[in-house]
């Protein structure tokens, strides 16, 4: 079962394809700095010009079809707001008119299911700007990923107030761009029972989509992009200018 993941919610976008659980193409990019992973692919640009020949290369490297693949996975946030349209475009774009179906999953908990070997807490952390994060905590034992809180849009602090509040002796590993911003504030906040990872290191969010939807599509082939929207927590700003402006 070959399965297609797209992620480009955060500054990093990724492609990733996976053929029966293994993946055989992940490669992530910014728009300044490509990262390849398994194609040796190098791509720079915005998220709108890279994602289409990331996904080019994925399937000639497989050496299959739109129509060979078993489903596709995208973020659906919560994230940048241009990315996120680009993501649920571009696979909307692709599927049109083909039976593969569509399946969209929390960037957060992609986001999170990235992380293995690891039995504790797991805060998906990822920059929001305006001094916020958007963040969700999950509880991995073995290889059981369970949610401990929805998806937020919220301060760094309010964060570690809530792992302060859960079972000390668990470890807890902050994983997303956001510990590049605040991890300090973290550590000085909870001390020697967190440890960060911005995720360079692991599997691609994309790849951890595709997974997400492999496990959907051996339940159910019905999944229509049609019923996809964005999740993005937070207003766009000239809905946010406009609600400061009416409350003064």
């Amino acid at each position: 079962m070959r399965i297609l993941g797209l992620d480009t919610a955060t500054s990093t976008a990724s492609v990733a394809l996976i053929d029966n659980g293994r993946i055989i193409f992940d490669e992530l990019t910014t728009s300044s700095q490509p990262t390849n992973r398994v194609s040796g692919l190098s791509v720079t640009g915005n998220h709108a010009q890279v994602v289409l020949p990331l996904i080019r290369s994925a399937l000639e490297k497989a050496g299959v079809a739109i129509a060979d693949l078993a489903g596709f996975a995208v973020s659906i946030g919560p994230g940048s707001f241009t990315g996120l349209r680009i993501g649920l475009s571009t696979i909307k774009g692709l599927s049109y008119g083909s039976p593969v179906p569509v399946l969209g999953f929390s960037t957060l908990l992609a986001n999170a299911a990235r992380v293995e070997n690891f039995d504790g807490l797991i805060c998906s952390f990822l920059d929001a700007r305006k001094n916020q994060v958007y963040a969700a905590l999950f509880r991995r034992q073995g290889n059981e990923l369970s949610r401990l809180s929805d998806d937020r849009l919220t301060d760094p602090g309010a964060v570690t107030t809530k792992i302060k509040a859960i079972d000390p002796s668990l470890p807890c590993l902050f994983i997303g761009d956001g510990t590049g911003a605040y991890g300090k504030s973290v550590l000085e906040s909870l001390g020697n029972r967190v440890s960060l990872s911005s995720g360079d290191a692991l599997p691609s969010i994309a790849a951890a989509l595709a997974r997400f939807a492999e496990k959907e599509c051996a339940r159910s082939s019905d999944h229509p992009s049609s019923s996809l929207a964005p999740v993005y927590l937070r207003l766009p700003e000239a809905e946010e200018k406009q609600k400061r402006t009416l409350s003064n």
